[in-house]
């Protein structure tokens, strides 16, 4: 599959070439792959039969999904958050705190936001309830989030100390599982973003390195616009340190010195 086949079936989704150029390589493979095992040798006749059945397209669009993380990627961010937006969201005196990672692909940012949760209830005692929802379209990405095992490289921007204090190194293996602690309090659900948020109202939503990167900007703005209206007075909403919002909202202000954190106004 050469580029300009490639960006012919990116167009059947609404997906963004740029987005995807610089991952193209390991997608296209798997794209091949299920192409051969459909009997389709060309992109006209794979078309033709995402077309027909709405099993192969969904099966299509699984594979084109991305899962490139790692925890506590952007590690100044995680510093603010715990120092910053977290204790501010915490004087509001609110009872409960809602999480949303939307398009969480493998857990490595629920569990690093659930590392900071523990780190700030040892510094400041009593926290408000905890209840984090963590969604992906990709139901294996799930699986592998819900085990919570993960490679060494995974892991590079954690410390020493938090790694000693919230993973567990498996036996003969550069890999290293999370604690069950940060398993609590965690739901893990299928959600695609262009589809409803599976709540209403959400004190936190981290938007990170998905929609805003692998969408056309026509379903950039519908999938925005859903997730926005999603986010609650004073709520943070973190997109993808090299991302931007598709249109700008009067209620939405960027929040210095990150500019891919964003508080929701009152309403």
């Amino acid at each position: 599959m050469d580029d300009q086949q490639f960006r012919q079936l990116l167009n059947r989704f609404g997906f963004s070439w740029s987005g995807y150029r610089k991952v193209r390589k390991g997608v296209k493979k798997r794209i091949t792959k299920h192409m051969n095992a459909l009997g389709c040798y060309n992109i006209t006749t794979y078309l033709a039969e995402l077309d027909k059945s709405d099993e192969v397209r969904k099966k299509c669009e699984l594979l084109l999904t991305v899962s490139i993380s790692r925890f506590f990627r952007d590690r100044e961010f995680w510093k603010s958050l715990e120092k910053k937006y977290l204790p501010d969201l915490i004087d509001k005196n609110i009872e409960k705190i809602n999480v949303w990672s939307a398009g969480c692909a493998c857990g490595d940012e629920v569990y690093s936001f659930k590392i900071v949760w523990d780190c700030l209830r040892n510094s400041l005692g009593h926290l408000p309830k905890l209840e984090v929802i963590a969604t992906d379209i990709n139901p294996v990405y799930l699986e592998k989030a819900c085990a919570g095992i993960y490679s060494s490289s995974s892991l590079k921007e954690v410390t020493e100390e938090l790694q000693s204090t919230y993973f567990i190194k498996k036996k003969g293996k550069k890999r290293f599982e999370v604690n069950a602690l940060l398993k609590k309090d965690v739901i893990w659900k299928t959600h695609h973003l262009l589809s409803d948020p599976p709540e209403s109202k959400f004190d936190i939503i981290f938007l990170r390195n998905n929609v805003l990167t692998y969408y056309e900007d026509l379903l950039k703005k519908k999938a925005f616009r859903k997730i926005l209206d999603s986010l609650a007075p004073y709520g943070f909403l973190i997109i993808g340190s090299h991302e931007s919002l598709p249109f700008e909202p009067k209620d939405l202000i960027a929040i210095a010195p990150h500019s891919f954190v964003f508080r929701k106004e009152a309403e």
